[in-house]
Formats: structure tokens, sequence, C-alpha cells
């Protein structure tokens, strides 16, 4: 299926995968200073996303994913008339004691429409468009590689003496979790400026062509340092981390989340703030026949930390020198 009909038909999925992909993004990055902020869903067509950092690697990575994601998902619940299961391997032994059945998640075309909905904003050559079309395959491939193996067992009084499996999805998240490792790990290419300086030429693609293959497709890749994170920029849409809420005790935190208010505060030269709210909430609730639910109104004092301005200062004139990536 092509043209107008593909459109009406996936965009929807299109639309709701990409969403996906953003607040994944907003989830893994929001104890960090740079985290993904509404900028982030303007993708490569947006002038304040071709600064080619590690940061639009992992938005286009993840991008790419939630919408392979949601229409493989889409398509496995046979919300498409034109796509179901694949069962391309049913009845083929994989391995010692179970054989391919069941209903796999048809990956392949979650793949396959992908491409052709989230590839087809870059229609450029030169290097930013072969790093976003590279982070959106490694995006999908994330998918393929978090996916899970689910078995039935078959004999008798079972016995489980074979298994039928299946190839399924795996949690967004973990698709997240996954492609934060990638971004922690992502490469940056160094350019051959005086080639490059030759614009679309001939020599200046294949350049480029040349840097991007010695990299693996489930790497991410980067062409520029980041900006500084903690001081607010209105030019590249970035808000500065004053203002912004961290952590300092709570119950089952990791050490990066408990490491917050040092990353997002003090080492962005802001003090931590602590301020105290009453907040009203239905508690105690009791069900009176027939039919009401009548509850109490319980007040709590919630103690909460934010970075603020020194007194006298500005965010970065006490701020130490980065060293390193710093997000």
């Amino acid at each position: 299926m092509t043209g107008p009909k593909a459109y009406l038909t996936y965009s929807t999925s299109v639309a709701v995968g990409a969403h996906s992909g953003i607040e994944e993004c907003k989830h893994q990055f929001t104890w960090e200073r740079w985290n993904c902020p509404e900028s982030a869903l303007q993708l490569s067509t947006h002038n304040r996303l071709r600064s080619a950092t590690r940061e639009t690697s992992f938005v286009h990575a993840i991008s790419s994913a939630g919408v392979m994601y949601t229409l493989t998902r889409n398509c496995s619940m046979g919300d498409f008339d034109n796509c179901g299961c694949d069962d391309s391997r049913n009845g083929r032994v994989g391995g010692r004691g179970w054989v391919w059945g069941g209903c796999s998640d048809n990956v392949e075309f979650g793949e396959r429409i992908s491409k052709l909905f989230v590839d087809a904003l870059e229609t450029g050559q030169d290097a930013r468009a072969l790093m976003n079309l590279h982070n959106n395959e490694a995006g999908r491939l994330a998918v393929k590689a978090t996916m899970k193996r689910t078995c039935k067992c078959h004999g008798v009084s079972g016995s489980c003496s074979i298994q039928t499996c299946w190839l399924q999805l795996a949690e967004f998240r973990e698709i997240g979790n996954y492609l934060k490792i990638k971004y922690d790990q992502a490469q940056k290419l160094e350019m051959d400026k005086r080639r490059m300086r030759a614009g679309n030429s001939a020599d200046s693609r294949g350049a480029t062509a040349e840097t991007f293959s010695t990299v693996l497709a489930t790497e991410l890749v980067f062409l520029e340092d980041s900006p500084d994170y903690c001081v607010r920029n209105g030019s590249l849409g970035l808000h500065g981390t004053e203002g912004r809420e961290c952590l300092q005790s709570g119950k089952n935190l990791s050490q990066w989340e408990r490491r917050s208010c040092r990353r997002l505060c003090i080492e962005c030269g802001l003090k931590v703030e602590e301020k105290r709210t009453e907040i009203v909430t239905s508690c105690n609730c009791k069900f009176h026949w027939c039919c009401m639910v009548k509850c109490q109104q319980c007040k709590q004092v919630v103690t909460k930390h934010y970075c603020s301005r020194r007194d006298g200062s500005s965010p970065n004139t006490t701020r130490r020198r980065n060293r390193g990536h710093k997000r």
C-alpha cells in the first residue's frame, strides 16, 4: 500500500509512536540537565535540532523506535487490514525442545512502514542528514534487539516435552533503557572539514559516507559537542536548570537520582532551595449503600527541592568547568 491511502491508514499510529518516543525521552532524562524539552518534538526539520549533538541522536533513535513499535503492535492487534502476525517461521525447529509457532509480532512490517514515514523527513545528503538516518536505523534495531521469546508448553500431563515459541515486543521502557545506554556510549564522528567544504559534491558525499561506514548500525553517533545545558539559551530552545526540581531524599532512589541536586544545581552554580507545600487529597474513602462513595480530606506537607540562583550571582558565575559530556 502506497500513496495517500497508506498515509491515511498509518498516520495516526505514526503520530502516536512519535509521541510515545518523546514521552520516553522525558522519562529517561528527568533528572539530567537536558531533560528532553518540548523543542525536541521538532525533530530534524527544525533548525533547533540541526545542531547534531549527542542529545539529537537520542531523540531521533527513540522517536524512530516509537513509530516502529506502535506500527508493529497495532499490526499484531489487527488494526490494519493488510497486516497480521509474522508466521513465516512457524513449524521450523528453533532449538532443542522447541519449535516456532504462535503469533510473533510483525516487526518487519513495522520497520518497513516506519522507514517510509520517519526517514522521509531527511531530504538532504549532508552529514547531518546521514547522521539522523543512521540514528533512526539504530532506534529501529533497538526494537528488534529487545524482543522477547515467549513459549507455551506441550506434552502429556504438562510434561513440557516440546515448546511452541514466538517473538514479542518488549515493554517500551526496556527499549528506552537500551537506547539510553547507547546514548551514553554514543560516538562523535570527526568529519574531514576540508572535503566537507566541497558542499554537495561527489567528493564531499564520498567523505561523509566513508566516515559513517566505520560505525556499527546499532550505535548512536553525533557530530558536535553539546552546549552548556546549565544556562538558558533562547536561540537553542534551552531553559537552563534554574527552577528545576531535584531529589535529595526518598525511598528507592537510584544513585543517579540522589545526585540530581548536585548535578542540576551545585555544579551549575546554583543553590538548592527547599520548599514546603501543603497538599489536600481524598482519603479514608468508604462506600455507602447505595450508591455513593464518601471520602475525608487529608492534608499533607510535602517537601521539594529546587535549583535557585545564589544571591547576587548569575547561574554560571560560580559553576566549575565541565569535564567530559555533562547532561
